[in-house]
């Protein structure tokens, strides 16, 4: 009788305890699933991506020809675009659960850069091999398989500049002031957008579009800037004048909503104002 009570006894230890080894495990499913959530919430999408080494070798001016080398992910088109070192390139991604990443093959601009130090097809092929990536605080790394990363990159700083995303209207040009035609179609005009440091405008006829760069000190530097090729010859307008500004102009200042653009110290190329629409 005492060895039955003994075998009963052991089994009901052993019942409780698996009960509450399971019990332990499953104590808090929530907080168990938060801490997987949180991990595979962790979004590199809308983010600036720029360089900081490349199979191993650290870079440590990652910009190339002015502009840094960088990437962006954009989640609303699942489109990529970027910078090379010397050429823009876009194309087409897509994230998987475990952090898996693919990119369609990349289309970029032709653009010839002899002086670039940077070897362009490196770059590009990152994207071509990559199949995964791993994200750890601000860093992104670039990944084939278990290997060692293709390349990392860090997440560029948020950009508090007072005159990117505004509508800067032009006051004076070459200190004239600048009026509107009767029969011109709107005024003149450009914005600083901070997705893909694009430059989008109007110079009296044609639109604008281009590129800019922002760095310390308030400097400023526009390239690839070109128009539409629409003639409007009843239009009072020198396109050609307010084009110039970004050709010269390499640094800014701004007061409240006041931008002048300028070449070293001289007196303004051209002087605007920040327009808000309701």
């Amino acid at each position: 009788m005492k060895t039955k009570l003994t075998t009963v006894a052991l089994l009901a230890v052993t019942i409780l305890s698996c009960n509450n080894g399971k019990k332990s495990n499953s104590e808090n499913p929530e907080k168990a699933t938060d801490a997987t959530n949180t991990i595979e919430n962790v979004s590199i999408e809308n983010i600036k991506w720029v360089i900081t080494t490349l199979e191993g070798d650290a870079i440590n001016n990652p910009e190339s020809n002015g502009e840094e080398i960088y990437f962006i992910l954009d989640s609303e088109t699942n489109r990529v675009n970027g910078y090379s070192g010397c050429n823009t390139f876009m194309g087409t991604y897509t994230i998987e659960k475990g952090n898996r990443i693919s990119f369609s093959q990349l289309a970029s601009t032709r653009k010839m850069c002899p002086d670039s130090k940077i070897n362009e097809s490196q770059i590009l092929s990152i994207f071509d091999t990559a199949d995964n990536f791993t994200i750890s605080g601000n860093k992104l790394a670039l990944n084939k398989a278990k290997r060692a990363p293709l390349a990392e990159f860090k997440k560029a700083e948020s950009t508090n500049e007072p005159i990117v995303e505004k509508y800067w209207k032009i006051k004076t040009l070459d200190g004239k002031e600048v009026t509107l035609a009767e029969n011109q179609e709107r005024e003149i005009f450009f914005t600083l957008k901070t997705q893909d440091n694009k430059v989008t405008g109007f110079a009296g006829c044609n639109t604008v579009s281009g590129e800019y760069t922002l760095e310390k000190g308030n400097r400023i530097r526009f390239k690839n800037m070109a128009t539409t090729l629409k003639a409007c010859p009843d239009v009072a307008v020198n396109e050609a004048e307010f084009l110039k500004i970004f050709e010269l102009a390499d640094n800014y200042t701004v007061n409240n909503d006041v931008l002048s653009l300028n070449v070293g110290k001289r007196a303004p190329l051209a002087v605007f104002e920040a327009v808000y629409f309701k």
